[in-house]
Order: C-alpha cells, then structure tokens, then sequence
C-alpha cells in the first residue's frame, strides 16, 4: 500500500480532498433537503395564516434539492477524473516494470497471474479510492457533524444517538470484515485458477483437442467455476443479511429520534415542527453510514492485490544511470560483452542458476548456448539483457553493467524468439514495429533480405494486407521471416536468437538459418538452441550444465576434446548433412 496507493495520494491531494469536500457538500445538502421537508410538511399542517410563512421552507426545499444534485454530479466528476488520473500512472508504471522483462514474461510469471492483474487489481485499486477511500471519509464527517449538532441541543443524548450509530460505522463493518476475510480469499482463489486455466487452455487448445481430453478440461473448469459461483452467492447472502440488520437499525433510530424530539418539544427545548425534520434527516445520515461495511470488506480484496503488484511490479530499482553518461562511453555499432564470475540465483533457497561464468564475446561474434531446459541459457541471456542483475560478479556491455540500461537496452539488443507475434493489422504496421520511423523502401529492402518481398506482393493488398490474428496467412517459418525483417530494421549490433527454429521442419529450418546467418552478417549473435544443427557456423559453442559452463570452445574444438560432444553431434545431425558440411 505504501508503494502503491500513498505516493499517488500525496500527488493528487488536492483533487482527491476536492471529491471529498464535494461529497461532502451532497450529503449535507441531502440531509438539509429531508431535513427542511419535514419542517415544511410540519408547518403547513398548521395551516399558517399567510403562504409567507412557508416560503422560505419551500425555497429551502427548492434550493437543496437542486444542489444536491448537483454536488453529487460534481462529487462524482471529480473523484472519478482524479481515480482515472492515479489509474493512468499505476498503470504506466506496471508497465514501465513489465516492459524490460517482456521478451522474458513467461520465465518469470504464468499468463493467467498477469491477466488477474490486468483485469482485477487495477480494478480493486480503483475501488479503494471510489468505494473505500472516499465514502469512508464523508460518513466520518458527517458522522461527526450530526453528533455536533444533535450535542448543542442535548449532550448526554448525543453520545447515546452516537454510540448507537457507531454500530453501523464502526461494528458492522469490523464484523464483515472478519466474517467475510475467508470467503473472498477463497473466491479470489478459484477466480485466478480459472484466469490460469482458461488462459491454458485458449494457448493450448490444440493440444487439448487431439488428446481427446477437452470434456476432461471442460469438467475442471466447470467445478472450479461452481466453486467460485458458490463462495460468491455465500458473500452476497452474508451482505442481503447486514443489509437487512442494518435497515433495522435505521428503523430503530427513527424511532429513537422520534421519542428524543417528542420529549423536547413537550419540554419546549425545540418547536413541535422540527419533530419530523430530525426524524426524516436520519435517513439521510444512512445513507452515508451504511456503505461503510461494504467499504471495509473490500480490504482483503485490496491487500491481495497489492501483494500481487509488489510481487510483479513493487520494487523499485536499486541502480539507476542518466543516458547522457553512457552515450559517449558506448559506440553503438562496436559493442563487445564481458562477464567476469558470474552469479545469480532466483530465491536463496534455490541452487545457482548461473554459477561463476566468465566469457568475453566481441562485435560480429556467433555464440551458440546449448543445454537442456533449466540449464541456464536463458537466465545467461536475461543477465545479458539487462532484465536481471547478478548477485555476484559484473556482466557488461563496453564495461558498463547490462542492469544499468533499463529499457534502453531495446536499443542495442534485439530478440527472436519462437513465437513471434503478429498483430491484426496491416503486414506493413507488423514489419515497421521493429523501426516506427522506417521508411517504406527501408521496410521493401528489409522484406526482400529475409525472401518475403515476393510473398507479400502476391497478397491481395501487398503491403496493406490484413493479417489474421496471430499472423496465420503466413507459415511458421515465414512469420519468423518477418519477425528477423523487423530485426533487420532495428538494426542493433546484437542478436538474440531465442531457439527460433523449434516446431519447423528440417528444410525450413536450415532455409531459415542459413538467411538469419546471411542477414544478420557483422553483427553479435547469441544463439539459445537445444540441438546442435548448424553449430559449425559458431565462433563460440558454450555447453551449459546446471548453471555452468561445461563445454566451451569451437566447434571442431569440442569435436576434438569431448566424446559427449561427438557423439551428441551425430545424433542430432544426420549423416548426409554431416558431409555436406
């Protein structure tokens, strides 16, 4: 809460004291309105000898109901501006914490926890300003204000009206609170099961559907969302039953005002016309009271969110560097990468993802980085990339630490990776998102590099073509084609290639390598594969193994040195090729 909710509320405290003060305004002008009706309705059932004896009552009336009206407009335009103004923020901030990590997203966090953020977190931030922050504000001044007033005329009455009133301020919403602390932990559970598993299965739908296991999926999916139909109606239950308490509360007031102001008119402490006007002004003052409860139930709600944002997104950065000190220290087109013992672990419990590297790679290198799956090629890569800092050790580009670029990185690092994303637009906008300000003879020469040029001029609309979603007028291996020619307009001295011919063919595989070779000449490439066709074009083959670098070396090197080499190599190469090369 404290990153989270007090900076922006310090920002804009202003505004946010301004949609409080408005409300406040409504809800006065609303008590004033019932309060000068029945005063109104007393007096005229007197039958007054002249209609001026009841014009400023009825001018009263007039008045506070048009300004209720329009306080509570204004209450609502305010606070809903100055809520929309924190939610750009908090939302340009997360992603200002997601973008440098989003070529790595799916290592650090599950679509499902990401689409739970999107949609319900920033949701329940704007709810603790529109449905907590400020309700709980006005009720505690009005509270306090008809205390006030009710005290000037009888005090030991006023904190016996203030003590019963505190039920519904203070009692009922504790008691939501706590009652209802469990249920929603348990909803919002199911809720994000149900974000992750329709987001596995919408990924995965293909695989779901040849293994003939979709009812199975559609079972699973179905009791978890019964189970979270089920904690939802017990809520809404517990809140038609405190609705209903509270209701009988209101009612009990009113009649304890009545006796109050009957006993003070018959003292003749007030007048016989005021009976109604406090009695009718309480239902107002129930109106800012009873939605407290609702208010503070939502707390959990708001925790639970704030501990998936500080999870993702809460930390700040503990290094920071001005862009101008490193422009003249770093020549864009000459970049070389240096680490020197290198460490780095995800929790202190877990053993060393990368443990004591040491490599040097220079512009225009060829670095191969083969392993299994939890080897530490990709966390290698993010430390490259800047997206994680070491625990030990330095990694840097041209002596400065990768960590301290931030999403400056963008520009001297570029990735391909498996699964390029083609958006449902023009096959023009696709390619020019690599180089927003790319001309389109540059975006042609770009397409013809990587042999797309005359695919796309046969599409019905060439370049203007739409694409389908996710890009399926063109193959696998073309859409990495277009994602290599977004590359190429990007034009930074470093490349990494995120195992970007897995699912394809062998010929299309060897068509693609060969043109990623050809294009990308002169500049770094970081090639994260698990099989070793086309190693022979490595400068550097670094076999990594449980964080460490097992074999390191050429590829005729290794030949030479390591019979698990050999041997791995005539098993993932064929024969035919093998002579070839």
């Amino acid at each position: 809460m404290r990153t989270w909710i007090v900076p922006y509320m310090m920002k804009h405290w202003r505004r946010l004291s301004l949609s409080v003060f408005v409300s406040l305004l409504g809800a006065l002008c609303a008590a004033g309105l019932l309060f000068t009706s029945g005063y109104l309705i007393s007096k005229a059932a007197l039958r007054p000898e002249n209609i001026l004896m009841i014009y400023v009552p009825i001018v009263g009336v007039r008045t506070f109901g048009i300004f209720r009206a329009v306080f509570q407009y204004t209450a609502r335009l305010t606070s809903h501006d100055t809520i929309l103004r924190i939610l750009s923020e908090m939302r340009t901030r997360l992603y200002n914490k997601l973008e440098p990590v989003a070529l790595f997203h799916r290592s650090y966090y599950q679509a499902g926890d990401v689409l739970a953020i999107l949609s319900d977190d920033m949701e329940h931030l704007q709810d603790i300003y529109l449905r907590t922050a400020l309700p709980g504000a006005t009720a505690v001044i009005v509270y306090g204000f008809w205390i006030a007033v009710v005290g000037s005329l009888d005090g030991i009455f006023a904190l016996l009206i203030g003590l019963y009133l505190l039920l519904l301020l203070v009692f009922f919403p504790l008691f939501s609170l706590l009652w209802s602390r469990h249920k929603r932990k348990s909803l919002l559970k199911h809720r994000h099961q149900l974000y992750e598993k329709m987001t596995d299965a919408v990924l995965g739908i293909g695989d779901w559907i040849l293994s003939g296991r979709q009812q199975a999926f559609l079972a699973a999916h179905d009791q978890l969302e019964k189970q979270a139909t089920q904690e939802n109606r017990r809520l809404e239950d517990f809140r038609r039953l405190r609705d209903l308490l509270s209701q009988l509360l209101i009612g009990g007031a009113v009649l304890i005002i009545l006796y109050w102001t009957g006993g003070m008119a018959a003292d003749g402490h007030i007048s016989r016309t005021l009976i109604a006007a406090f009695v009718l002004v309480i239902f107002s003052i129930s109106e800012t009271l009873i939605p407290v409860s609702e208010a503070v139930e939502r707390l959990p709600q708001y925790n639970e969110a704030f501990q998936r944002l500080n999870t993702i997104a809460g930390k700040e950065p503990k290094y920071s560097i001005n862009e101008s000190s490193i422009q003249p220290k770093l020549d864009e087109r000459s970049v070389t990468i240096c680490a020197d013992n290198l460490f780095y672990r995800y929790s202190e419990n877990e053993d060393w993802a990368v443990e004591n590297i040491s490599l040097s790679i220079h512009q225009g290198e060829r670095v191969a980085l083969i392993g299994r799956s939890g080897a530490g090629k990709s966390t290698l890569t993010h430390l490259i990339y800047g997206a994680l800092k070491p625990q030990h050790g330095t990694i840097t580009l041209n002596g400065i630490p990768c960590e301290h670029f931030g999403h400056r990185m963008s520009r001297r690092i570029s990735v391909l990776n498996q699964n390029p994303h083609l958006f449902d637009t023009s096959v023009l906008n696709n390619i020019k998102l690599g180089n927003e300000q790319a001309s389109f003879e540059a975006i042609v020469q770009a397409t013809k590099w990587v042999r797309l040029h005359e695919k796309i001029e046969r599409l019905p609309n060439g370049y203007q073509t739409q694409m389908h979603e996710a890009g399926s007028i063109f193959s696998g291996g073309e859409q990495e084609r277009l994602a290599l020619a977004r590359i190429l307009l990007q034009d930074n001295p470093i490349v990494i290639l995120d195992e970007p011919t897995v699912g394809l063919d062998p010929i299309t595989e060897k068509e693609l390598l060969q043109t990623i070779f050809e294009t990308l000449e002169g500049k770094t490439l970081l090639w994260i594969t698990h099989h070793l066709t086309g190693t022979e074009k490595m400068n550097q083959i670094i076999f990594m193994e449980d964080g460490r670098f097992e074999m390191h070396g050429t590829h005729q090197q290794l030949l030479d040195r390591y019979p698990r080499y050999r041997r791995l190599y005539q098993l993932d190469v064929p024969e035919h090729l093998r002579r070839q090369l």
